[in-house]
C-alpha cells in the first residue's frame, strides 16, 4: 500500500508540475481530520491562478463551509474581496470522507481525473483539506486576483455528483494596483 501511495503521489506531482509549470514548494501542516500521503507535503504553485496560502495574522474573516453526503457544500457560493485572506473552517457533517479544494475549473477537473485513478491518494496542500466524517479542517487563503475561483470535493464520484462551488472575488482598487506592481508608489 505504501508503494501505491508513493506512486500515486509521484503521479500527482508530475501532473501538477506539468499543469502549473513550476516547482514552488512550501511546508504545509494538516489540520484535524486531514490526511497526508507519504512523500507529498508540498504545494504546486496555485498562486499565479487563484491566490496564495493565507497567513493567520492576515485573516480578515472566517467562513464556515459544511460538507454533506448529499454531495453539496453549504454555502455553495460566496463573495470575497481581492486581497482578502479568509479562514475556511470546513466541517464534514457526513459519513463519507470529503475534501474542500480551491482551484481553477481546469485544475480541479485534472486533479479529479487523477483521484479517480488513485482513489486512496491523500494529500495536503495549502489550497485543500481532506476531512474525515464528523471532523473539521481548515484552509487559509488569500485571494490575490479578481474573478471566479472554484472549489470542489475531488473524492471519486463526488465532483460528478455536483459537489462544487465558487468564490466570486471582487476587484479592489488598492489590490489591483499592488498586483500590477504599483502598490509601493505614492502619488
Amino acid at each position: 500500500m505504501k508503494k501505491f501511495l508513493i506512486a500515486a503521489s509521484a503521479a500527482m506531482f508530475a501532473l501538477s508540475s506539468q499543469a502549473h509549470g513550476d516547482d514552488h514548494h512550501a511546508e504545509s501542516s494538516p489540520t484535524s481530520g486531514a490526511k497526508v500521503a507519504a512523500g507529498h507535503d508540498h504545494e504546486h504553485g496555485h498562486g499565479d491562478a487563484i491566490g496564495v496560502a493565507g497567513r493567520a495574522d492576515k485573516v480578515t474573516r472566517t467562513v464556515t463551509v459544511e460538507m454533506t453526503d448529499s454531495m453539496r457544500f453549504t454555502p455553495a457560493s460566496f463573495t470575497a474581496k481581492q486581497g482578502e485572506t479568509i479562514r475556511f473552517k470546513v466541517k464534514n457533517s457526513g459519513q463519507l470522507k470529503h475534501e474542500f479544494v480551491l482551484g481553477t475549473e481546469k485544475e480541479l477537473k485534472e486533479h479529479y481525473e487523477l483521484m479517480k485513478k488513485f482513489p486512496e491518494m491523500e494529500h495536503s496542500d495549502s489550497n485543500m483539506v481532506t476531512v474525515a466524517p464528523g471532523q473539521f479542517g481548515e484552509v487559509m487563503w488569500q485571494f490575490t486576483k479578481a474573478g471566479k475561483i472554484d472549489f470542489a470535493c475531488l473524492q471519486p464520484g463526488h465532483y460528478d455528483a455536483g459537489m462544487k462551488g465558487a468564490v466570486n472575488v471582487a476587484a479592489t482598487k488598492g489590490a489591483a494596483l499592488k498586483e500590477a506592481g504599483h502598490g509601493d508608489h505614492q502619488h
